[in-house]
């Protein structure tokens, strides 16, 4: 549905984004994730054409949108709606004329306008609020109307710019729910930013992560989470992983590793760590463990602290990864 090919974006002196490839298929919901200076932001805003790459091209539904201007350009921004992170509400505007906004640039009847903005209010839980104005209303609800605004003309895709990070949790559990029906129900292509892999964790089945500018990872989230290839990545799993309490990170020894090891489909299934103590002649102490429920998949994840010899130790972590057992060691603190 949505292909990026060699985009890149300077700002002057500034290269934001460099030789970035992507592609969106339909029916997606294609997290983008990246630390505050990535780019996510700038990709965005030029997969939505609200800016133009400066190398590169954007092709949505096959078309290279750089070349539309006029009519068919209103036409493409019809077939996509934008939430954004501080909600960009008309204060002056009651939510019925926020949500008729986009209705009244597209020149709908008024009589249809009203009628699509109760439906939209009904379907995201504002039915009371139609006549209310921005200042009487929480977070919450202000990202609802911003979707419900964004949901007005029908769009095929909905780009999310950090829609959720100015919220509160049980607030952002609640968007991001709303999120999941729109692209169930509604078979809603769904493009979003983020800084929180918890976001992605939740909702997203496919990622990629970001960083100076240039795509470090990309693929589907159960992989991503189950195998990150990218040191980026792996701080990002890290970030929203389950703390080590510090009294687990011990000094450093030729004779012991700390380390974190990720399950997923037939490897879960198999006792792999009862195995390579009894081949390698290893310990294998379990400090903690967890499971990650994703869109398609649960990864499991164990922290182990392992003892041996070294060579029982290096023999163990082969064994490890030719059973398909992500197996990354965790520094010691100083």
């Amino acid at each position: 549905m949505i292909e990026a090919i060699g985009v890149s974006k300077t700002f002057k002196s500034t290269q934001a984004l460099r030789d970035i490839s992507l592609k969106v298929e339909k029916g997606d919901v294609y997290g983008i994730i990246g630390m505050s200076g990535a780019g996510k932001s700038t990709l965005i805003r030029c997969l939505s054409r609200l800016i133009p790459p400066s190398a590169g091209k954007i092709l949505f539904q096959g078309t290279d949108i750089g070349s539309l201007s006029g009519q068919a350009l209103r036409h493409f921004h019809m077939k996509t709606g934008m939430i954004f992170q501080h909600f960009n509400l008309l204060s002056s505007r009651t939510v019925l004329g926020n949500v008729a906004y986009p209705l009244e640039i597209a020149n709908i009847p008024k009589e249809k306008q009203e009628s699509r903005v109760k439906e939209l209010l009904h379907f995201v839980g504002l039915d009371s609020k139609i006549d209310c104005y921005p200042n009487a209303l929480s977070g919450g609800e202000k990202q609802r109307v911003g979707i419900a605004r964004a949901l007005a003309n029908h769009p095929e895709v909905l780009f999310s710019d950090e829609s959720t990070s100015a919220l509160d949790p049980k607030t952002t559990q609640e968007i991001l729910d709303l999120l999941k029906t729109l692209n169930k129900k509604l078979g809603l292509t769904i493009v979003l930013i983020t800084h929180d892999m918890e976001v992605i964790k939740k909702i997203c089945n496919k990622t990629a992560v970001i960083e100076g500018g240039r795509i470090v990872e990309e693929g589907q989230v159960a992989r991503i989470f189950g195998d990150p290839q990218h040191p980026t990545t792996q701080r990002f799993i890290q970030s929203s992983a389950h703390e080590i309490p510090l009294e687990f990170i011990q000094a450093p020894s030729p004779n012991r590793k700390l380390l974190r090891l990720r399950f997923k489909g037939k490897a879960a299934a198999e006792p792999v760590i009862s195995q390579i103590v009894k081949k390698f002649h290893v310990e294998a102490n379990i400090l903690l463990g967890w499971i990650d429920h994703l869109q398609t998949v649960s990864i499991g994840t164990l922290v182990i602290d392992l003892t041996g010899s070294p060579e029982g130790i290096e023999a163990a972590l082969r064994f490890l990864t030719e059973h398909n057992v992500h197996c990354e060691a965790i520094e010691y603190a100083s």
